[in-house]
């Protein structure tokens, strides 16, 4: 990688470039999607979508075109799924020239745990947090009050939950590269830990709907992420203080 300063120019024509690959990629991937958008559609709501056919309840469409822009909305957001590990290291190439040589090492890794944690983050919500939150909503019935779900609104919901956990499970990522550079320590994350709690229900408030079911699932693995980060951090300034290693004597001397 050139470690040549640049121009402002330069540098706005590099981020062009990155611009034109990411939405590009992003654009053939939600092209290429539209053509299963409506197999996607079920497949992604589908913890909805279960939970309503357990009471033989249905999604409903209340404006004409509302299942024609949910089905275009579905291939722009698989197609962004999709195109993840493109955009990170897009993203990563255009930040690059101002790391540190030993620092651009991390390209690949980063791409790689990027994009496992997200998926496992919507993995996780998917298999686990999802069905919950639905069930209980749909507990709350009552003789005069009927559940009826509309594509555009559950469409809407389900996404913000996919990004919100997604995005939530980047914690490791993101204190691996604090201790990198020296901001925190494990025992400052240690003793932080009560301020922590507060600091992930209040942004588990902000990334998910305004529910105290959602906010709660996605706050208790936020927890147990922040303790993994603790021994990353752990093992980053336990490699980072370590002392070089010797070179090799030479036999001749």
């Amino acid at each position: 990688m050139d470690d040549t300063p640049r121009s402002l120019t330069s540098h706005l024509q590099e981020l062009r470039r990155r611009l034109f690959w990411l939405v590009g990629v992003w654009g053939i991937c939600a092209g290429v999607s539209g053509f299963f958008a409506s197999k996607l559609f079920e497949l992604l709501m589908g913890p909805a979508v279960n939970a309503l056919r357990k009471r033989d309840y249905e999604l409903i469409a209340i404006n004409p075109p509302e299942i024609f822009f949910a089905y275009v909305k579905t291939a722009i957001l698989v197609g962004f799924l999709v195109s993840l590990p493109v955009t990170l290291y897009q993203i990563w190439i255009f930040v690059g020239p101002a790391l540190y040589q030993s620092e651009r090492r991390f390209a690949i890794p980063f791409v790689l745990a990027t994009t496992l944690l997200f998926f496992s983050g919507a993995l996780f919500g998917y298999f686990v947090a999802f069905p919950f939150v639905f069930e209980y909503f749909l507990s709350l019935e009552s003789d005069i009050v009927r559940t009826s779900w509309s594509v555009q609104a559950i469409f809407a919901f389900m996404s913000r939950l996919y990004l919100a956990f997604g995005i939530a499970f980047q914690l490791p990522v993101a204190i691996f590269f604090f201790s990198l550079a020296g901001i925190v320590t494990p025992d400052r994350l240690a003793k932080s830990r009560p301020y922590a709690v507060v600091i992930m229900f209040v942004a588990s408030a902000i990334l998910t709907p305004p529910d105290i079911v959602s906010q709660v699932a996605l706050a208790l693995p936020l927890l147990v992420l922040y303790e993994s980060g603790i021994w990353v951090s752990r093992i980053v300034i336990r490699r980072r203080d370590a002392p070089p290693e010797a070179p090799p004597a030479d036999p001749e001397r």
